[in-house]
């Protein structure tokens, strides 16, 4: 039989100082998570916005008797597949990302072709930060009272604008102002 009694003799962490600090973790955890998803929703909807615009300017049709196609079908194509990027059909990245709803604009004008991707997040609310009074904590500081709303209110809103030209001619892609 093996003697444990070295065990015995050392001594142990205290149980105190891993009570206090693991929900200091924990929370920490949550926050940088939370951030985490609020990049990944970004960079999501940058591709997600560039892809419709690509995909507008390359199959959009520019004669008046293509416009009614193109808002049938090409554009209901195009938002079913940034919506399915976007993880508004996954139930875990919807929740992870705080997903709500989103919409996709698509405005031709004579040289640009505007597309606008807003999305619109739930609050996370995180418990702790929303038991308290918004006036109290932020006393009357904008910024602060801009933070509360989002964690613990209303959500955000969060939009991003391509601009493409037509594809019926050769032209180099300027960005307009």
């Amino acid at each position: 039989m093996m003697n444990l009694s070295f065990l015995r003799q050392r001594k142990g962490q205290a149980t105190t100082e891993v009570v206090l600090l693991f929900p200091l973790f924990v929370i920490f955890a949550v926050f940088v998570i939370k951030i985490f998803g609020l990049l990944v929703l970004n960079q999501k909807m940058e591709i997600a916005a560039f892809y419709a615009a690509r995909r507008y300017q390359l199959q959009a049709g520019v004669p008046d008797s293509m416009q009614t196609w193109n808002r049938q079908y090409l554009e209901k194509d195009i938002k079913r597949k940034v919506e399915g990027y976007l993880g508004f059909n996954n139930p875990g990245m919807k929740s992870f990302l705080s997903l709500r709803r989103f919409t996709l604009d698509v405005e031709p004008s004579g040289t640009w072709t505007l597309v606008t991707l807003r999305v619109f997040t739930n609050p996370p609310r995180i418990r702790f930060l929303c038991n308290y009074d918004k006036y109290e904590v932020c006393q009357e500081d904008d910024r602060c009272m801009k933070g509360y709303d989002y964690l613990c209110e209303s959500g955000g809103e969060i939009e991003v604008k391509k601009f493409v030209g037509k594809n019926d001619r050769v032209m180099p892609y300027i960005q307009p102002d």
